[in-house]
């Protein structure tokens, strides 16, 4: 494959960009100079997710490079967001939420011994962080201790925009931020996402049906919002910080 195949650019994010080539899908990373660490991460990620037994993820067929650029290319997925069916049609939007309850279920339900550590991410990140309190700091680190070890697979950003609907079924993808850990913090993590992303509404909603799909106690995925939300803090993006600061000290008392 040659960088004159990739014509069909159907995503972009500042970091990469996605094209549809035939039967494949190729992200691209922008940058020429992008530590081949980070790609093969993402590639081991991936592979790691695959030896679950998971099926409902494309298939990765190959990283390397095009124009100098590095690349993973999976199988193309044909279809729909489930955002953009849920955004297409609102009526429904309650049967797309439990459909993802279900997904978000299967997928925890999974062990995965050799992915990373979710709980050791989520102390690096805190730790990393430069905009919160050495107490704030300290007290957020303490409560991540506390919280039971797990090894169930973790999405890491599962979310209605990386999940696809189409005649082939349905599929997951964005798989970077893959680990093991918690299924609550996964949970904290959808939640979180719904109220940047969507609406605060969207996000209770889908806690209320995940919690009865799961039989989770919503309480409990509460109490890792606050430490979830502050690792969310390392990548400095102007339009969550204050959202994201807020929750520190909220969540904790819901």
């Amino acid at each position: 494959m040659e960088a004159k195949d990739l014509k069909e650019l159907i995503s972009e994010s500042s970091k990469v960009q996605i094209y549809k080539c035939g039967d494949k899908c190729v992200k691209v990373f922008k940058e020429p100079d992008e530590p081949k660490s980070v790609v093969f991460y993402e590639a081991l990620t991936y592979s790691r997710v695959e030896e679950t037994g998971y099926t409902k993820i494309p298939e990765l067929i190959d990283a390397g490079k095009i124009d100098g650029k590095w690349t993973l290319i999976t199988k193309f997925k044909e279809g729909k967001t489930l955002d953009m069916l849920i955004r297409e049609d609102p009526a429904k939007r309650d049967d797309y939420l439990m459909m993802m309850a279900d997904i978000q279920a299967e997928i925890n339900s999974l062990r995965s011994p050799k992915l990373s550590r979710l709980k050791d991410y989520l102390k690096r990140s805190i730790e990393g962080l430069d905009m919160i309190e050495e107490v704030k700091k300290y007290e957020l680190l303490k409560k991540l201790a506390a919280f039971p070890d797990q090894t169930c697979l973790c999405h890491g950003e599962l979310l209605p925009e990386n999940i696809i609907v189409g005649k082939e079924g349905t599929f997951v993808v964005d798989w970077l931020k893959a680990k093991q850990g918690n299924p609550l913090a996964d949970a904290a993590r959808t939640y979180i996402g719904f109220c940047l992303k969507h609406k605060t509404e969207s996000a209770e909603r889908y806690l209320k049906l995940y919690c009865e799909k799961t039989k989770a106690d919503s309480k409990e995925i509460r109490e890792w919002i606050p430490v979830v939300a502050a690792a969310q803090l390392k990548f400095k993006r102007p339009d969550e910080r204050e959202f994201l600061l807020t929750w520190l000290d909220v969540a904790e008392s819901l």
